[in-house]
Order: structure tokens, then C-alpha cells, then sequence
């Protein structure tokens, strides 16, 4: 077997053999296990512990970025990127609740309510990751683009099937609802989802509009009541209120200039930010 080095303590055979059980990414953190272990002269089966901990820890976080991606989650929109320093008002003790997810046990439901650009998508994203890290179901979409992916599994015979798995996610986060009038076949859809899921499954919904104007934005006032009354019922209600939080992400302060053209690199990129 050849010998280890000073300024590396794993030997080729050990690395091979850690490839050969998939734990090649142990070798990102091992060396400095096995000094802290020397250091501190931990006993065998404490320093196996510690590296499989780390293992564990390792394929967790990839597993829930994974989940996050698949639920449609922006990873950047997380309760620890959240500004609290933003000049927003909004019931700081209710928002602490919701992150507890305790709604889920309900199942209930919660609104998150305010003017364009105070930051509803993120609260809302961040407590989909909070989902996905305690292994709950989750799945978000912007409302339009859910009522038009419903619409096309209508040709290919797929909608019952999509309306079963958007009934049966644990938690589902539709955004910018409301922002555009609903349809007949929209209205039907929004009815039918809230219905299967009233008292079975959380949903969370942002909207710069009130619940009571929803009624107003649907093609079918019976359904569309029917829908809001069942979804309120259970609903916690999070309004927020102040200056944009988008413009106050925006990065003004790393403003680069195109030497070409004269224009921001934000200005050409477009502004990407939360609702």
C-alpha cells in the first residue's frame, strides 16, 4: 500500500475505495476530519460518526435542492435571504407562525396580500423551501402559467391526471394570482382545485388583490364565490405593505457599464427580482 504524505493523509487506495462506495465526496471534508481528530483524539467510532454526519448532511442539502427545483422553487428566494431591514410592515408574529408551518397540520391554507414588489413571492418561496427541507410535497407555480398548462393537457388527454397531482401535493403555492382576468375554462380549473383540496391540502396564494376582488376577475360568479369562500375559510391572511422590496434588491450599487454600448449591465439583463 503506498504510504501517505504529510500534505496529503489519504492514500490513492483509500480514495479509490471511497469512489468505489459513491462516497467520493467525502474527500472534500476528510483530511480536516482526520486532523480535528488527531487534535482532539477522538475515539474511533466518534470520528466514523463524524464523517458519516457530514456524508448525510451532504446528500440531505442535495436532496432538498433537487426537491426545490423540481417543486419549481427559486433558490435564491429563502427565509435566510429575506432583508428584515427592508421598510415593509407586515405582522412579524403571524410570519413567524407561518414559518413553523403548523398550517399544514390543518390543513390550512394562507394569503399573502400587498402591492406589486413588496416581496410576496419570496415569503411565499421561502416557506416552500422550508416545505421541501421537512420532506412535505410541494409545488408552485404562477397562476397564469398553471391555468395554461392545465388548458394544454386538455388536448392530450392529460388533465385529469395533472388535476390529481396538483389536488394531492402537500403543499401547492400558486403566485400572482388574480393578476389577469380568469376564463370560463380558468374559473372551472380554480374551482375544481380548491374544492379537491379544501380541508385535504395547504395552498398558498399571493395576490396584489383582495380576496373580495378575486370574485370580480372570474368568468363564473357562482364558482368563483363558491372557490373564495372555501379557500378563505381557511385561510391565515398575511397582508404586507410599504416601499418595493424588489427595488431595494436591486443591485444599484454594483452597476456596471456596457464600454459599448453605454448601457448598465442591469439595464440589458433585465431586473429578475421577487414579487
Amino acid at each position: 500500500m503506498a504510504p501517505t504524505t504529510l500534505t496529503d493523509p489519504l492514500s490513492p487506495e483509500l480514495r479509490s475505495i471511497l469512489r468505489s462506495l459513491k462516497l467520493g465526496k467525502l474527500l472534500d471534508t476528510l483530511p480536516e476530519r482526520i486532523t480535528l481528530a488527531k487534535q482532539q483524539h477522538l475515539p474511533h467510532a466518534d470520528f466514523l460518526e463524524l464523517v458519516l454526519a457530514d456524508e448525510l448532511a451532504r446528500r440531505d442539502t442535495n436532496s432538498a435542492a433537487l426537491r426545490a427545483r423540481t417543486a419549481g422553487l427559486d433558490p435564491t428566494m429563502r427565509l435566510e435571504s429575506w432583508d428584515t431591514t427592508a421598510a415593509l410592515r407586515y405582522d412579524q408574529q403571524q410570519w413567524a407562525e407561518l414559518t413553523t408551518l403548523r398550517f399544514l397540520d390543518g390543513p390550512h391554507g394562507a394569503l399573502l396580500l400587498g402591492p406589486v414588489g413588496v416581496g410576496k413571492t419570496h415569503l411565499a418561496t421561502a416557506l416552500g423551501h422550508i416545505a421541501v427541507r421537512r420532506r412535505h410535497s410541494v409545488h408552485m407555480a404562477r397562476a397564469d402559467k398553471l391555468f395554461k398548462r392545465l388548458k394544454a393537457a386538455r388536448l392530450d388527454n392529460t388533465v385529469e391526471a395533472e388535476m390529481r397531482r396538483l389536488a394531492h401535493v402537500e403543499l401547492l403555492i400558486l403566485d400572482d394570482f388574480a393578476l389577469q382576468p380568469l376564463d370560463a375554462t380558468q374559473t372551472t380549473d380554480f374551482y375544481e382545485l380548491i374544492v379537491e383540496r379544501h380541508r385535504k391540502a395547504a395552498t398558498i396564494i399571493t395576490s396584489n388583490r383582495e380576496p373580495s376582488e378575486w370574485l370580480a376577475m372570474m368568468a363564473d360568479p357562482l364558482l368563483a364565490q363558491s372557490a373564495v369562500d372555501r379557500l378563505v375559510s381557511t385561510a391565515h391572511e398575511l397582508i404586507i405593505e410599504g416601499d418595493s422590496y424588489r427595488r431595494r434588491q436591486k443591485p444599484s450599487n454594483r452597476t456596471k457599464t456596457n464600454a459599448n454600448t453605454g448601457v448598465s449591465v442591469d439595464q440589458q439583463n433585465g431586473d429578475h427580482h421577487a414579487h
